[in-house]
């Protein structure tokens, strides 16, 4: 049942990127949050109940809900239109939450490849916190690339490998994961440098404004 949030959280996350670049306008992309948002509070919420409180079980769905509150926040956030500073250190919170997730997954489930994904996830929510939280606007080409093109490799195939039975938590995958994540960021990198032109590069919205949206997509 997690695949199946975990492929929509990919979808918002593609989103919220673009939105980030200016590619897709905050408010369009609210609905999406809020849905996605919905889902990722009520999958984990029904893994808990049919968990009888075995361990595992409760670790595994316990996640799910930073994501789930990620995107309610951005939606709301950018429907209400309020400052993003809350919006931030609650992405600090989660990028330090994701920190202990990975490590968890690497010594407590014993998957190595969720626990390099965890890992990108702490970096992409901890440049929502730099971005949102203390006003980094500077990095937010970088951020909306990042998630971009991270969105897909860390959510929608690692759910589409999972919904298959397809998915293998082996030491070579993680390397695999973890070098294929490193190019990825790279070329985010560049790609912010090259200060591609926006489709929807409006002066009347802040920068913090098209950083809510990203902040509040990213999730995973």
């Amino acid at each position: 049942m997690g695949n199946v949030g975990l492929l929509y959280v990919g979808a918002v996350l593609l989103v919220n990127g673009l939105m980030l670049l200016g590619a897709v306008p905050s408010r369009s992309a609210a609905a999406l949050n809020l849905f996605v948002g919905a889902l990722q509070c009520v999958i984990p919420t029904v893994l808990l109940i049919q968990s009888a409180g075995a361990p595992d079980a409760v670790l595994a769905a316990s996640g799910l809900y930073l994501f789930g509150f990620t995107y309610l926040y951005v939606g709301i956030n950018t429907l209400a239109g309020l400052d993003p500073q809350g919006l931030g250190w609650f992405s600090l919170f989660v990028a330090v939450a994701a920190g202990v997730y990975s490590v968890l997954s690497f010594t407590v489930t014993a998957d190595p490849v969720f626990g390099v994904i965890w890992l990108a996830w702490a970096l992409l929510w901890t440049l929502f916190f730099l971005v949102l939280g203390v006003g980094r606007t500077e990095l937010t080409r970088f951020t909306g690339w990042a998630v971009v093109l991270l969105s897909q490799p860390t959510c929608t195939i690692p759910a589409f490998l999972g919904l298959a039975n397809r998915y293998t938590a082996s030491a070579d995958a993680a390397w695999l994961a973890a070098a294929s994540f490193a190019i990825l960021l790279a070329t985010a990198a560049l790609l912010a440098r090259r200060g591609l032109p926006r489709q929807h590069d409006r002066s009347s919205e802040s920068a913090p404004h098209s950083v809510h949206v990203s902040a509040r997509a990213a999730h995973a």
